[in-house]
């Protein structure tokens, strides 16, 4: 009999840590204004499914390594998405009033706050990735190639770039593949940080990195086509905001390009080629990631 416990169980668990965790994000001898850490922890603290903490602790985990080693990393990718949320919001981007079922972080602390807030967690991440060094003993070469990785994946060539095309495409998007491109950087490149942080932190060789990345790619891609068609389908209040967004804005998505039943489809297939390129990489125990995939696909928010 297995003591392994379920996936919903470990989801609760590794959600659990990582909240706790982030709550402790900042040291507490250092001295820093009240209204900053308000606005940080206002956000971070706002639920969400935690899912590229939970894909950086799955990663180090199928490696065999030990969670404590990943959670300052699983902590840095959360900072850094929610640095990215907090800025998305703002008026000048998507200019949203809600976010997770509560007021967007601007218009409880202002824009300049939310700005500044945003500036510190993007910062902050480098200096939790370090912590998985000095605290659990992750090799300085791995954590070196994390910060490169994270450096690329969530600037200009991954994130950010992708927020920008997403902007530009806004004013007339006439090509899939410019959808594409913007999925997968402006949601996709994290989800890959995520994946090959956590195993860099196990030892993964080249070749497994490389699946990883392949992977990552493919479920990015999956999760945010899946995040179009719950905008037209999704129940209000499980989502935490307000459904038919992308239409009002005028947004282009995968269902305005190909249809709803193929953009559902494309999930699917997605999701199995995810999964193909995972068997492939010879993990010691990839099951808790073929999980996520799986839970992914059949989310409802």
């Amino acid at each position: 009999m297995s003591n392994r416990p379920s996936f919903e169980t470990y989801l609760e668990e590794v959600t659990a840590e990582v909240t706790g965790e982030l709550k402790q994000t900042l040291p507490g001898h250092w001295d820093v204004p009240q209204s900053l850490v308000d606005a940080m922890q206002y956000s971070l603290m706002a639920g969400g499914k935690r899912l590229r903490p939970l894909l950086v602790v799955a990663a180090a985990e199928a490696f065999g390594a030990q969670r404590t080693a990943a959670l300052p990393v699983a902590c840095a990718v959360e900072m850094v998405h929610t640095y990215s949320l907090i800025h998305d919001d703002l008026p000048a981007m998507d200019n949203d009033d809600y976010r997770r079922g509560k007021l967007t972080n601007h218009k409880v602390f202002g824009e300049a706050t939310a700005i500044l807030a945003g500036d510190a967690l993007l910062t902050h991440a480098f200096y939790s990735i370090v912590q998985a060094g000095r605290r659990s003993g992750v090799s300085a070469d791995a954590l070196l190639s994390i910060v490169e990785d994270l450096s690329e994946l969530a600037g200009a060539r991954g994130m950010v770039g992708g927020q920008v095309a997403d902007m530009e495409g806004e004013q007339g998007m006439t090509d899939l593949d410019q959808l594409q491109y913007i999925h997968l950087h402006k949601t996709g490149d994290l989800i890959v940080f995520s994946l090959i942080a956590g195993a860099r932190i196990g030892g993964a060789t080249e070749g497994q990195l490389e699946a990883l990345r392949v992977f990552g790619r493919d479920l990015g891609l999956a999760f945010q086509i899946q995040d179009d068609i719950l905008d037209l389908t999704g129940d209000e209040q499980k989502m935490g905001k307000k459904t038919q967004s992308d239409v009002n804005q005028q947004k282009v998505t995968y269902p305005y390009f190909i249809g709803m039943d193929a953009s559902l489809q494309e999930v699917k297939s997605l999701t199995q080629s995810a999964k193909d390129a995972l068997g492939r990489a010879e993990l010691p125990d990839p099951s808790r990631l073929m999980e996520i995939a799986d839970y992914l696909m059949s989310r409802d928010h």
